[in-house]
């Protein structure tokens, strides 16, 4: 009796231990404009948090795609280069298209090819993740380097950049909006819902967490695994696509430059956000979450001289090894 009246206690004492991967994140945020609003009046000014959502909005809409991907178990590290690879692709077609049709039509075209060549490299990856066999880690790494080359080699080493009526038609998608809020924050708050909506409440989402938990098992429950991987990296791709077609008025440019590093941000943000690395646990919210908390680490560096802005990655690397030793420990104690 001494024992199960134990066992009890233990699992009432459990289920009464906060989950820090959940309030974790929201926390560190908390803390996070706490410390902006003493050290900065203007921090949390409408105008610098609009400009923070905005600039943040693309690795957003990436780190999502990126959350499914690591749910399920994998992982990719190419959607930085492939962005650069998809944005100068389009700017060139969209080139060469604008001296024979309108305007509109060609920027319409642009953005359909953007969205369609995200989800094919989306698709690739998956493809060869999938039925091929090879090791995500590998092949994307692979592909990081082959997008990366492409887009330096179509512009020729240098910069691909539109045209001059087609960069002012295009101009509103980024500097434009609803009510005072611009259409890159629309759009990742929008895809932000809909994606916690899926992951979830819905079949695939709760087969992404089992396939990332444990794939064998996933199999034997009638689990379409290769499927359902398959789909998480379209996804990825489509949602890279959608990053693309918001970024590219902001420069109206493309280069070798393009998308540098963004691979590592979307990544480091579905972690702080308290998505497992090894996959079988995954929340949108918290991606977001972990978003906001390296956008506003940069930006509140670059508000006030208490720190200098070149440790940026510094500081951003040290939340990055807190949040996966945040993990381990939550596993150990479960």
């Amino acid at each position: 009796m001494s024992g199960t009246a134990s066992i009890s206690k233990n699992r009432a004492r459990g289920a009464r231990r906060p989950d820090l991967r959940v309030i974790g994140p929201l926390v560190a945020l908390v803390a996070l404009v706490l410390i902006g609003m003493a050290l900065n009046p203007n921090f949390l000014s409408y105008a610098n948090i609009t400009n923070v959502l905005a600039r943040s909005a693309f690795i957003g809409i990436i780190a999502i795609g990126m959350t499914f991907v690591i749910t399920a178990g994998g992982l990719d590290l190419s959607v930085g280069s492939m962005a650069a690879f998809v944005a100068g692709l389009a700017i060139l077609v969209m080139n060469a298209l604008a001296g024979s049709m309108a305007g509109l039509p060609v920027l319409l075209l642009g953005i359909a090819l953007a969205l369609l060549s995200g989800l094919a490299a989306g698709f690739i990856n998956g493809i060869l993740i999938t039925r091929a066999g090879i090791e995500a880690f590998i092949l994307t790494l692979g592909t990081m380097g082959i997008y990366r080359s492409l887009v330096t080699w179509l512009a020729d080493g240098g910069t691909l950049s539109l045209g001059y009526e087609l960069r002012e038609l295009y101009r509103p998608v980024y500097y434009g909006g609803l009510f005072g809020v611009s259409w890159p924050i629309i759009v990742f708050a929008l895809l932000a819902v809909l994606g916690e909506v899926v992951m979830r409440h819905t079949a695939f989402g709760r087969h992404c967490a089992a396939i990332g938990s444990n794939e064998k098992v996933a199999r034997y429950s009638s689990v379409a695994v290769t499927r359902v991987k398959l789909a998480t990296y379209v996804i990825l791709g489509l949602l890279v696509g959608i990053a693309v077609v918001m970024y590219v008025p902001r420069l109206g440019s493309a280069s070798a430059t393009t998308g540098l590093l963004w691979e590592l941000e979307a990544i480091a943000a579905v972690i702080i956000g308290g998505t497992l690395l090894k996959g079988g646990f995954g929340r949108v919210w918290g991606t977001v979450v972990g978003v906001l908390i390296l956008s506003l680490i940069g930006n509140l560096l670059n508000l006030t001289d208490f720190v200098s802005p070149y440790l940026n990655g510094a500081i951003q690397g040290v939340v990055i090894i807190l949040a996966v030793v945040l993990q381990r420990d939550t596993g150990a104690a479960r």
